[in-house]
């Protein structure tokens, strides 16, 4: 027994030695910074988010006004052609050269396109020995305009706006999903770390019930029997805090890779167990929930593309038309200052149209199948409110019966504090047995153990009210993530 406990000595100072390094101090709030920072599925959320917002920029740039040049600055061609008048052949030389300055401005509200164009162009014509060279510019306002359609251009910016918005959610989603796992992780730590101080205690107090049972024997006052219970209850306390801290060291370790900090960072974990009675009404915090709650806005937004889909479903084949215009000026001359001197009206309308006939019952078996999905979507809104009002109800419930269970676990700890400082003396003075003695010694290690137990409970029980409901009781505000303001 003697050398188990050196054996176990040894391994706890060595130990001791290793883990000897400068510990950082971490709070809850540094580790969720940590944690903001080194996340790879918040960064990914980050980038959805970015990408979001840029389509969004880019299509309201689209729907500003256009400006572009299309050159062609030179072109040669020379064909050999047939003149059927003269039945004869000729040959034909033709150099050019043009442009064409555009101004176009989409309408959001018609899905129309006015623009302004200006096309410039040189030409020198030679056949045979008649060589003809001709400026010309044709100055003009044109109008495209679709009809009995629907508005594809306003469409595809609300697309990319809810777009944007559900980024926006998820990424306010994942923040949340953050701290909730690396508020339970980091309590499970503490809790770790809280057993080590729990076990280095009950190591105390046997290592001294040790010592003193040692010295009674040697004094004759003591069976020798009671030595004997007396070492294995010190090896086995010292076995239990080595284990403890082992399980410590494990959960640090899965801590950090989940920070994404370094293995080789220590530290110790500095965590509020003040008991923060917070009254809450059931009723409010539903109310908070469901209208706060991210994902009922997510359920919304789906049921409004699940609309536009059907839009579109039924546009696959419908009657539309379209209507083009254009209206302007043409001038042309051998001299290019003379352009103007007789210009000529140049105008252009037409109207087209599309109407199906038959499709074999297509589309109406697509029309079908987007009504069918949009009941479904707006099913799962109802289910995810009657989710979320469940999972209050259940909070709500359960936070004075957790408080109850603290104000028990404190009664329980020090009840058994003090049963065991009694027997203790009583242990002192003979009448108790080592192996009695441990037995009180066990239950004040579990009431310790309970009453941390309990408090962790608590807090986590609270910071899920806090992200069921999106609202800080203790602050009396909104709990929605700022990034969703923006």
């Amino acid at each position: 027994m003697r050398k188990i406990i050196f054996l176990i000595a040894i391994v706890l100072v060595s130990y001791n030695v290793s883990s000897g390094q400068k510990k950082e101090t971490f709070t809850l709030d540094k580790v969720l910074n940590i944690a903001s920072e080194n996340s790879p599925q918040l960064k990914q959320s980050e980038l959805s988010l970015t990408r979001s917002k840029q389509n969004l920029k880019a299509q309201n740039a689209n729907l500003k006004s256009q400006f572009s040049l299309n050159l062609n600055p030179f072109s040669y061609s020379k064909n050999r052609n047939f003149d059927k008048r003269t039945s004869s052949w000729y040959s034909n030389s033709t150099k050019s050269s043009s442009g064409t300055f555009t101004v176009s401005q989409p309408i959001k509200y018609t899905d129309g396109t006015i623009s302004l164009n200006n096309r410039l162009s040189w030409q020198d014509s030679k056949t045979g020995d008649i060589e003809n060279e001709t400026f010309s510019n044709k100055l003009y306002l044109s109008v495209e305009q679709p009809l009995f359609t629907y508005n594809r251009t306003k469409m595809q910016l609300q697309e990319l706006e809810f777009a944007f918005e559900n980024a926006k959610i998820n990424y306010a989603i994942q923040q949340l999903n953050i701290e909730k796992n690396v508020t339970q992780q980091y309590y499970q730590v503490y809790q770790d770390q809280k057993n080590v101080t729990i076990a280095r205690d009950e190591f105390r107090n046997q290592k001294a019930n040790y010592k003193l049972v040692k010295d009674k024997v040697e004094a004759g006052l003591l069976k020798a029997e009671e030595l004997f219970q007396a070492e294995v209850n010190f090896a086995s306390s010292k076995s239990d805090l080595y284990n403890k801290q082992i399980s410590f060291e494990n959960a640090k370790d899965n801590f950090k890779q989940m920070l994404g900090i370094s293995l080789d960072r220590d530290f110790i974990l500095l965590a509020n167990v003040k008991i923060d009675s917070i009254n809450v009404n059931m009723k409010s915090a539903i109310n908070y929930g469901l209208s706060q709650r991210m994902e009922l806005r997510q359920k919304e937004i789906s049921t409004e593309q699940a609309l536009f889909d059907l839009i579109k479903t039924k546009a696959q084949n419908e009657f539309k038309g379209s209507i083009s215009a254009s209206f302007g000026l043409l001038g042309q001359n051998t001299s290019a200052r003379r352009m103007y001197s007789n210009p000529e009206d140049d105008q252009t309308v037409s109207l087209k149209l599309s109407i199906p006939v038959w499709d074999w019952g297509a589309k109406k078996a697509r029309v079908r199948a987007s009504k069918a999905s949009i009941e479904s979507t707006k099913i799962d809104a109802k289910e995810e409110r009657k989710s979320i009002e469940i999972n209050i109800r259940k909070i709500c419930r359960n936070i004075p019966n957790l408080l109850t269970q603290i104000d028990i676990a404190k009664q329980n700890e020090k009840n058994s504090q003090r049963t065991y400082e009694l027997n203790l003396e009583k242990y002192k003075m003979g009448n108790l047995t080592g192996m009695e003695l441990q037995q009180f010694q066990n239950q004040l290690t579990q009431k310790k153990q309970a009453l941390t137990n309990a408090i962790i409970s608590y807090k986590l029980e609270l910071l899920n009210l806090k992200i069921q409901t999106l609202w800080d009781f203790k602050n009396n505000k909104s709990y929605l993530p700022t990034n969703l303001l923006k």
